[in-house]
């Protein structure tokens, strides 16, 4: 049976039994207790419910694939060149300037997305309901009176060959922010919808944000460049199309300090300032005040979304075929290796306890690109929980295709342990976005995906159904993975993770600087219980003699862990300890590990603030002083260790680690 596309509920539902339950539910208030990670299967059943049953994977199965069997699979396929236009390919030498690195006037525009899809006919930018098309072609109209660079990123700079001195130009600030035109731009604002807290909103679109066109590099790899808060598009509905400098400072920095933590992310090139002011209201409690504006140059191999789809399958009819577009216009520019996968080598798998339940991903190009996204967006939600990063505002507008992070608006990094922390004042009455619950709404968001899938009759509930399985084995190898690492492990141990996020919740215990601290625990049993606490002092704190129990006895479990996985590899190898210790299995290689994915430094909302402040003061220097930290969180930074320190009083008062989704 096909689903239909219902704009007023969610396709499928979830039950009870998710993934939250088994990852960090239990350290959530009044949650029912539960076993960690046991396997995931996901059904789309035919009455159109997603079911998610809890089982022990069989490792002879031929559905038990390897954590990355399938994306793997695929890429390892030929590849084909890029379908890339003559003028893009021939790169003029005499343009490249410093090294390869190019001005402004010589960057290599590309326009795939306007060339290749559907458009509106119409050019303004009145609000309205935008039909059979996936982008209106606008201007940048946000007003402007001497604005000034804020911040900028070198690293970004580098993907698009833009030579940095351009940072520079005395009219760099008026093409950023829209008041130039920038040459070879071609601008856009693209038409999607989206499940907005779990309920369909219809028609989103890029209120605020201006695509530019593509960049391609010498890579001949594909970037587009956006300008967020750049004025009004037909999809700014009652707003005014622009954003205030708080804002961007906070998705420019994060945007960056993410990328730099190893996470898939949206970037950010530049930030500049409009010289006027925006009225907003930021706790939507009647007292609006005037901020400065300002527009971040956002930078992405794709922006495309979920609700890219979503919002033609909504509509039905003629539409549907856009979704088909869509996909293709996807697969072939941003999943090529999907696009020439051979028939030749078989990528089939059972499904259930059927046996003829098989689904062939080699036989359906579609079912193989939802699959690899549905594991791009396991892996990403499963490295958020690793470095306790809280997006907030997980619609699925805002779930990109590529698997990145997308929208910065009210994020947070966990300081305290809390697995119910979240940073939207919008969400608390149900917390349906806090951090534990990340890895539920991730699948939630994939079944509203594939779902849209199924309604263009691109995919079957089959392929739906396995793409979501897939997506709970990946996140949950994944996430254990990330645990043992950032312990220190070499295998995962359920009960040991399982306590310490106890030991955590209980104790409010900093999550960022007590993996920090634990590099220092010595793995030496003889230590005295009365010593062992002594490396965790500075993250253990005013804790009485009951909870100093609790933590002596984890780390006295974690000490043997570490002892019983040497005397392993004694029993494997053959090797005396000593052997061991001196080929690396050393105190000081555990810390150099752990402290290469532990980092020291996370962009905590009251660092944000503070830049903010100093800004909107007119003192730039701190936004760019901890750009600089965030470009090295897992260095120690001799003389940045503010930076690392836990939040001040300050810091808890709405509006720091609490925000809203205003800007």
């Amino acid at each position: 049976m096909r689903f239909h596309f219902s704009p007023k509920t969610p396709l499928l539902s979830l039950s009870s039994s998710s993934i939250t339950s088994l990852c960090l539910r239990p350290f959530l208030p009044s949650a029912p207790k539960s076993h960690f990670y046991p396997s995931l299967a996901c059904h789309v059943s035919t009455g159109g419910n997603l079911r998610m049953d809890s089982t022990s994977p069989d490792p002879s199965s031929s559905s038990s694939v390897s954590v990355d069997s399938v994306a793997d699979g695929l890429k390892n396929q030929s590849f084909r060149e890029h379908d890339i236009s003559k003028n893009n390919n021939n790169m003029n030498n005499e343009n490249k300037k410093n090294n390869g690195k190019l001005s402004l006037e010589d960057l290599n525009w590309d326009h795939s997305f306007v060339r290749e899809l559907p458009g509106d006919p119409r050019n303004d930018s009145i609000p309205r309901q935008v039909f059979h098309a996936c982008y209106t072609k606008v201007l940048p109209s946000a007003e402007v009176e001497n604005p000034k660079l804020v911040a900028w990123s070198d690293s970004v700079a580098d993907l698009l060959d833009l030579d940095p001195k351009e940072f520079g130009r005395p009219d760099f600030p008026l093409k950023f922010s829209g008041a130039s035109p920038l040459a070879g731009a071609v601008p856009y604002a693209q038409c999607y919808g989206g499940h907005q807290f779990g309920t369909w909103a219809g028609q989103l679109g890029d209120g605020r944000a201006i695509t530019l066109g593509e960049i391609m590099n010498s890579k001949l790899e594909r970037w587009e460049l956006q300008l967020k808060g750049a004025g009004k598009t037909p999809y700014s509905r009652f707003a005014d199309g622009l954003a205030v400098l708080r804002s961007s400072i906070r998705e420019f920095l994060c945007s960056e300090a993410m990328h730099f933590l190893g996470i898939p992310t949206t970037r950010a090139l530049c930030l500049v300032t409009t010289g006027k002011f925006v009225t907003r209201d930021m706790f939507y409690d009647g007292n609006p005040k005037d901020e400065p504006g300002a527009v971040v140059c956002r930078v992405s191999q794709s922006f495309l979304r979920f609700g890219s789809y979503q919002i033609h399958a909504s509509r039905g009819g003629e539409d549907l075929g856009i979704v088909r577009s869509l996909a293709d216009y996807a697969i072939r520019h941003h999943f090529p290796h999907i696009e020439n996968m051979s028939k030749s080598e078989s990528l089939s798998f059972s499904t259930g306890d059927n046996d003829q339940s098989v689904v062939d991903l080699t036989s359906n190009k579609y079912a193989a690109w939802t699959v690899e996204i549905a594991e791009r967006t396991a892996s990403l939600v499963a490295r958020w929980q690793g470095v306790g990063f809280t997006h907030g505002v997980l619609n699925t507008d805002n779930m990109s295709i590529l698997g990145l992070t997308i929208d910065y608006g009210p994020f947070g990094f966990l300081d305290a342990f809390d697995p119910s922390y979240t940073p939207n004042v919008t969400d608390l009455p149900g917390r349906r976005y806090c951090f534990a619950n990340q890895p539920d709404i991730g699948l939630w968001n994939i079944a509203q995906f594939a779902s849209t899938l199924m309604t263009a009759n691109l995919i079957s509930d089959q392929e739906a159904n396995y793409a979501m399985e897939r997506y709970g084995t990946k996140f949950m190898d994944d996430y254990q993975a990330i645990l043992s690492q950032k312990l220190g492990l070499q295998k995962y141990n359920k009960q040991l993770v399982n306590k310490l996020l106890s030991n955590l919740a209980v104790d409010k215990v900093d999550y960022t600087n007590f993996f920090r601290a634990l590099s220092n625990i010595k793995a030496d049993p003889s230590i005295p219980g009365d010593e062992l606490l002594v490396p965790l002092k500075a993250v253990l704190l005013d804790m009485g003699k009951e909870r100093k129990e609790a933590w002596t006895s984890w780390v006295q479990s974690y000490i043997q862990e570490h002892k019983e996985h040497v005397a392993r590899h004694v029993f494997l190898s053959g090797y005396s300890v000593n052997h061991l210790v001196a080929s690396g299995v050393s105190d000081e290689e555990r810390k150099a590990s752990m402290n290469s994915v532990n980092p020291k430094y996370v962009l905590r909302n009251y660092l944000c603030q503070s830049a903010i402040d100093a800004a909107e003061m007119g003192d730039l220097e701190e936004v760019r002083r901890l750009l600089k930290v965030m470009e090295r969180p897992y260095d120690e930074q001799p003389g940045m260790e503010k930076y690392a320190r836990l939040p001040p009083a300050w810091a808890y008062r709405p509006g720091v680690c609490m925000l809203s989704c205003s800007s």
